[in-house]
């Protein structure tokens, strides 16, 4: 387990470099000031003072026999940078992993770095060092030295330490750059900043843009220091009444594995119950484990694909469930399978009955007679499994949003002997016509629901219509790939490949009432989101082709209760926020932080194999001393649990 701060946070002051540069020094003519070279050591006193020399002869005899040692013009440009210099900096590269040997070393004591327009024309790609527009698809790159070319992208994981003059950020290594003055240091994020922007919308940096990309309601995600953070400080508060917050979370706390064991094998993904069960839904099969106060084990019933009654359950065992979601008193569980390896969507579904183990009907999407197609499938609220009667549940597509219903319209039950393939009811829903590409979503305690789209746009909808959005918080350039929100509403946890946006839903109506934005129009007094990041070097550790997935909160199901800690997966990394600690706008890690507020103080579980999926427990599972549920992590093979602490 890593915790959240890492060796690529060690400030590169001189002080703290002392031991390289001794090297250095070593390896390099060392020089001193005339003043203390001289062989009659300076005194106030004037019988000790030398003599003046009487020719240009003496004079040259005299520093002949100094044996003076001149710098480099290298070093003594590093102590005092010549101020016609453009663009210097002093480049580090981090070393060691995070090994005990992990460190950083001086790359180059004076080199400079520029931003270049590239384009690629007839496959070739040419530089443009001037900032005009280049015929064909262009873009920023930042260019160090010969050592570092990089897009200007938020794959760069930026990091910026303002006291430092520092900044670090990941291009095929780990690098940090310090600068000379506080102008230098400002120019570049100013610049950087720019060119990210039009690197990802396509527009130049400019106010106007920034409005055509983000609305007049959003200028504090465009501006964050202009950004109204009194919605997140009203929260803050919110959350330490809030009843089942009496002894709130703290920063220093620890995680204790409390069980390990081998599952059946192939585990694709968690359906975690909140009674007795939870289940491990595998390639074959779904294997039974039990649900304690420390965790979840022990091998149960194994319910196989291969073995069913069912005839028309034909593709199940064929296609291993992407989806698993249980319902009516977690007794059933519907299994979504795509239609192609590869491929998310599905034309149905396959409903299991836990009690019997058996596949006892497969479902199938039809709207209007004509079969659709679904990519996912959310309980209709956040405790919705529990009902013991559900018969709705609701059904994403890249253009529709809608509710299912397993009863009959007529209200007759179906025939499952007789019908060839049940179809569900589209209980209520919208197919828009123009390309919203939806990509996830989740439900609040009242069965509000956030969707996720690929422009990276956040969709509000009240219980009462899924047709208008009451809200849609523009994206910040990458694709949500999942999204969670909290059972009261008040916040939304987004995940892209590299970030977690957290957004804050509260706002005052014009009447001084305080609501969501599920059921109001925001106006323009909407908070700017803070965004969850992995440090450079750890960002880097996790390798450049894992991505963030399914980041969520922990999870309750009972008003007056707030979720305590954020989740997420990134390769072989679990990482884990504590939920208080970000929304504290006085933390640490948003100190003298350029643009959005990004958090960087996360705890870090390390497992052997690539995660599946890590979920925290239901709450009823929180014991006195670990206030938090046990966290589950699930690896192909093997299934952990851990329990937070707080350090006595």
């Amino acid at each position: 387990m890593g915790g959240s701060q890492s060796r690529e946070d060690l400030e590169l002051s001189d002080s703290d470099t002392e031991s390289q540069q001794k090297e250095e020094t070593e390896e390099e003519e060392s020089y001193q000031d005339v003043s203390n070279e001289t062989p009659e050591k300076s005194s106030s006193s004037g019988r000790n003072r030398p003599k003046t020399p009487s020719s240009l002869d003496e004079v040259e005899s005299k520093l002949k026999a100094l044996k003076l040692k001149y710098p480099s013009t290298t070093t003594q440009t590093q102590q005092s940078p010549n101020p016609n210099f453009k663009n210097g900096v002093k480049l580090y590269l981090h070393i060691g992993g995070n090994t005990p040997k992990a460190k950083w070393v001086t790359s180059e004591k004076l080199t400079s770095y520029s931003f270049i327009k590239t384009s690629k024309i007839n496959g070739q790609d040419e530089e443009d060092d001037s900032e005009s527009e280049s015929e064909g698809v262009s873009w920023w790159v930042l260019k160090v030295s010969t050592k570092i070319k990089a897009k200007v992208a938020v794959e760069m994981q930026l990091k910026t330490f303002k006291e430092q003059r520092r900044v670090d950020f990941v291009a095929e290594g780990v690098w940090a750059m310090k600068f000379f003055s506080d102008e230098d240091y400002k120019v570049f994020n100013s610049k950087y900043q720019d060119c990210l922007f039009e690197n990802t919308f396509g527009y130049e940096s400019n106010e106007a843009n920034k409005a055509k990309v983000y609305g007049k309601d959003f200028v504090g995600w465009a501006n964050p220091e202009k950004a109204d953070d009194s919605m997140w400080e009203d929260a803050e508060d919110d959350f330490l009444k809030s009843p089942g917050s009496a002894t709130p979370a703290k920063g220093n706390q620890d995680l204790k594995e409390e069980f390990e064991e081998a599952a059946n094998g192939g585990i694709q993904s968690l359906a975690l119950g909140a009674l007795d069960n939870s289940f491990l839904v595998g390639d074959s099969g779904i294997q039974v484990v039990k649900n304690f106060s420390h965790g979840i084990h022990g091998k149960g019933a194994y319910v196989n694909f291969g073995t069913r009654d069912h005839r028309s359950a034909s593709n199940l065992v064929h296609s291993t469930p992407k989806k698993a979601l249980l319902m009516r008193a977690e007794t059933n569980m519907l299994l979504m399978s795509p239609m192609n390896e590869g491929k998310l969507h599905s034309t149905g579904l396959h409903q299991l009955d836990i009690e019997t183990g058996k596949i006892i009907t497969e479902w199938k999407f039809e709207k209007d007679g004509t079969e659709i197609t679904m990519r996912d499938i959310a309980n209709d609220s956040k405790g919705a499994q529990l009902d013991p009667s559900g018969s709705t549940f609701l059904g994403l597509d890249d253009n529709r949003l809608c509710r299912w219903d397993m009863r009959d319209r007529h209200g007759i039950v179906q025939d499952l002997a007789a019908a060839n393939t049940p179809v569900l009811n589209w209980n209520q829903g919208h197919q828009f016509s123009r390309g919203t590409n939806f990509q996830c979503f989740a439900s609040t305690g009242d069965g509000s629901i956030v969707v996720g789209s690929l422009d990276g746009k956040i969709r509000l909808y009240s219980i009462n219509s899924m047709r208008q959005a009451k809200t849609a918080f523009p994206g910040l350039g990458s694709p949500i790939t999942h999204v969670d929100v909290t059972f009261d509403g008040k916040w939304i946890l987004g995940t892209s490949d590299t970030y977690l946006i957290l957004i804050c839903t509260l706002f005052t109506d014009k009447d001084g009432r305080t609501k969501t934005g599920f059921n109001g129009r925001m106006g323009n007094r909407i908070a700017a989101p803070r965004l969850l990041k992995l440090n450079p070097l750890d960002s880097h550790l996790a390798g450049v082709n894992n991505k963030f997935q399914k980041a969520q909160f922990s999870w309750v199901t009972e008003n007056g209760k707030q979720e305590r800690h954020l989740v997420a997966t990134v390769g072989k990394f679990s990482v884990i926020w504590n939920f208080q600690q970000v929304k504290n706008g006085s933390h640490e890690c948003y100190r003298n932080q350029e643009g959005l507020k990004s958090c960087y103080c996360y705890k870090i579980v390390l497992k052997d194999d690539s995660i599946v999926d890590s979920r925290f427990m239901h709450d009823k599972f929180a014991v006195s001393d670990s206030p938090e549920a046990p966290l589950v992590i699930a690896t192909p093979m093997k299934v952990s649990s851990f329990s937070i602490s707080s350090r006595r």
